[in-house]
């Protein structure tokens, strides 16, 4: 959405590894569409299992979400579980959300196992602007620890804006186990590690088509423009990236555009001053704001979406008047980088899993809440292609309507769904 150079991730990545293009026809066990953290998880957790496994990268590594995200790594599903519950009853609900923590574990041993440097720090404050959110938050805390047995703390405003230096909050969810990364870095640690394993990956070769017309007898091809593969099993990756092989997933998520500034370096003193202890943070609000602090002491400021997937104007100016909103004490202080890029959203905000054909997998849909779930994506699909598609098949189980008025109408209805949900951020 925006030159990559305007993009605080590219300029700090720890990696300029590049991988070649498929300019030939290959075999293997599985392919995988898209090198973001779901395609490159799957990928990794195969190959150290013996499967070999190629991934078709359209752009480069992390081109994604998965290099441009907000890093918060958050605790359960953009879905709360309560709606999780009416989706699929209480006790498939229960199991996804011990399945959403283990993928804080995993992703956490992942960078522990793989060595990968990307700026992990803990901690993730969910905070109240309003009365009302203040009961939220209570309602919310008291489900966590009441049903699901899950420690959260409750801060009270001065709690709150001793940690986060800003009046605007007057309350807080403070949560020790979710936390954030540099989420760029983690995903080219995912990729250097399964390139180690043996997986091939690809890049600048999108998926042109994908053929399955044998299945279940034979194996699935994928052609690109100067190659093809064919394997056995084949890993649908590219959430809101995904085009021309993903057709019958398109009108399950909608691409929404979210937005990103980084300041210039605060210093030490300056940063810590601002978030005391180095969390994440995010408010409660339907289009809300979220930023926490790099490694080399920068606010990373986001907030922002454009359902029209058209971006701001100036968009430095306006996400900068944004933050200052929040951080007035910031009224004097550079804007060094702004961007953006898409998410997957879902009609109930919970991810999207399945098959198109029992050898053809997808994830898709995480509806801005990914850092965590991608990665658990691409161990289940793991899992699954090995014989082992319990966990998976909890989260097929979930029902998902397709956005209403077809590709014409869905983005304008969209708006004007959202307006509502814009005004109601604005009540007391």
């Amino acid at each position: 959405m925006n030159d990559a150079n305007q993009n605080w991730y590219q300029a700090s990545r720890n990696s300029n590894a590049q991988y070649p293009p498929l300019t030939s026809n290959e075999n293997v066990d599985v392919c995988v569409v898209g090198a973001g953290i779901t395609g490159l998880t799957t990928a990794l957790h195969l190959a150290e299992r013996g499967y070999r496994v190629a991934v078709l990268e359209a752009q480069q590594v992390g081109f994604g979400a998965s290099g441009r995200s907000g890093g918060q790594m958050i605790f359960g599903l953009a879905a709360e579980q309560p709606s999780i519950e009416k989706l699929v009853g209480k006790a498939d609900a229960q199991k996804i959300w011990q399945a959403s923590l283990a993928g804080l574990d995993l992703l956490r041993g992942r960078i522990a196992k793989h060595n990968i440097d990307c700026s992990y720090a803990p901690g993730h404050a969910h905070v109240a602007i309003k009365p009302r959110h203040i009961n939220e938050l209570k309602h919310w805390a008291d489900d966590l620890q009441t049903h699901y047995h899950y420690p959260v703390e409750l801060w009270d405003k001065q709690r709150t804006q001793q940690e986060i230096n800003s009046q605007r909050y007057c309350a807080a969810l403070y949560d020790g186990n979710s936390g954030h990364i540099h989420p760029l870095n983690y995903t080219l640690g995912l990729a250097q590690a399964a390139n180690t394993c043996g997986v091939s990956i690809y890049e600048h070769s999108p998926a042109l088509a994908i053929d399955h017309t044998q299945e279940p007898a034979g194996p699935t091809t994928i052609t690109t423009a100067t190659g093809s593969i064919k394997a056995q099993f084949v890993v649908l990756a590219g959430n809101a990236y995904l085009a021309n092989v993903g057709d019958a997933l398109r009108n399950k998520i909608m691409p929404v555009g979210t937005y990103i500034c980084a300041t210039q370096p605060l210093g030490q003193e300056r940063a810590q001053a601002l978030i005391r202890n180095n969390i994440a943070v995010a408010d409660i609000n339907f289009v809300l704001d979220y930023f926490r602090l790099s490694h080399d002491t920068r606010l990373l400021f986001g907030g922002r979406v454009s359902y029209s997937t058209v971006p701001p104007a100036n968009l430095a100016r306006a996400m900068g008047a944004r933050m200052r909103a929040v951080f007035p004490q910031l009224h004097n202080t550079r804007i060094d980088y702004a961007w953006g890029g898409f998410v997957g959203i879902t009609v109930n905000r919970a991810p999207h899993f399945g098959r198109l054909a029992s050898n053809v997998y997808f994830a898709q849909g995480f509806s801005g809440h990914g850092i965590a779930a991608t990665g658990l994506a691409g161990k289940l699909m793991a899992d699954a292609i090995a014989g082992t598609a319990e966990r998976f098949d909890v989260f097929t189980r979930i029902p998902q309507m397709a956005f209403p008025g077809g590709r014409l109408l869905r983005t304008p209805a969209l708006v004007l769904a959202m307006a509502y949900y814009r005004l109601k951020d604005l009540l007391p």
